[in-house]
């Protein structure tokens, strides 16, 4: 079977770099979003913003399953830390997500899927573990070669691969009590976001394998309003660049 991958940011800023890796592409525009279809190293993508939150990014995936038909779907963005020890520049691949602001009960448990009688959802392990082999290349050869020197030094970027739990939400955590809440419901979490778990459910329901890959941008606390923007315009497009890059290589 021909691969057609579809790759999601969350941000507009986080993909722009992806998208200029594409060769012969097009751009179709649906619902109020551009999806650009081409190639990378050979290998038929589709890449689009998803738009912020759960309901937006459930929209664009399932406009990439459905009138683009890919075979396989990777998230790939940035995330607050909530696990000690992660820090700025770390990469958390999922194992499994969740939603942390997802509450019916006395009807069902907390964090259960409505009717689907799951709190987790879990990534394609292949897919997952293409990923792991592109980000561990990448470091291996060092995180210069993706961001340069300069980047290096100003955000002391040493990174570390992380595979683990991933919780989304509508909602920028940036304060520590926000962020003991969640842990304290949901200790086993590395990082937190605003669309994987929304993405991951999508593909659940129409059995589209996918892994979501994350940055660490900040530490979900105080200063993360403070640490966010210029990292992703100096940092995380040049990961997503580099990530993708390499996946593609590998396929």
């Amino acid at each position: 079977m021909t691969r057609n991958i579809g790759i999601l940011g969350a941000m507009a800023q986080e993909i722009d770099e992806v998208k200029a890796l594409l060769t012969e592409k097009t751009i179709v525009k649906i619902a109020n979003r551009e999806f650009v279809v081409g190639k990378i190293n050979n290998v038929r993508c589709v890449v689009a913003f998803s738009k912020w939150g759960k309901v937006a990014a459930t929209i664009t995936a399932a406009l990439l399953i459905q009138e683009f038909a890919v075979t396989d779907l990777i998230f790939i963005g940035t995330a607050g830390a909530l696990a000690d020890g992660l820090k700025v520049g770390d990469i958390v691949i999922s194992k499994r997500l969740v939603q942390h602001d997802l509450d019916a009960r006395p009807i069902i448990s907390r964090f259960e899927l409505p009717l689907l009688n799951r709190v987790y959802v879990d990534s394609d392990p292949d897919l997952t573990a293409l990923a792991g082999r592109a980000v561990s290349n990448l470091i291996n050869k060092g995180v210069e070669s993706m961001v340069g020197e300069e980047a290096v030094k100003e955000f002391n970027l040493n990174p570390t691969l992380y595979f683990g739990d991933i919780a989304s939400g509508d909602q920028f955590v940036n304060s520590i009590e926000k962020r003991d809440e969640i842990l304290s419901l949901l200790p086993d979490v590395l990082c937190v976001e605003m669309e994987g778990a929304a993405v991951a459910q999508a593909c659940l329901e129409f059995n589209t394998p996918f892994t979501v890959i994350r940055t660490i941008s900040d530490t979900a606390d105080h200063n993360a309003h403070v640490d966010f923007g210029r990292f992703i315009i100096e940092v995380a497009n040049a990961y997503s660049r580099a990530i993708i890059n390499e996946i593609m290589r590998l396929v």
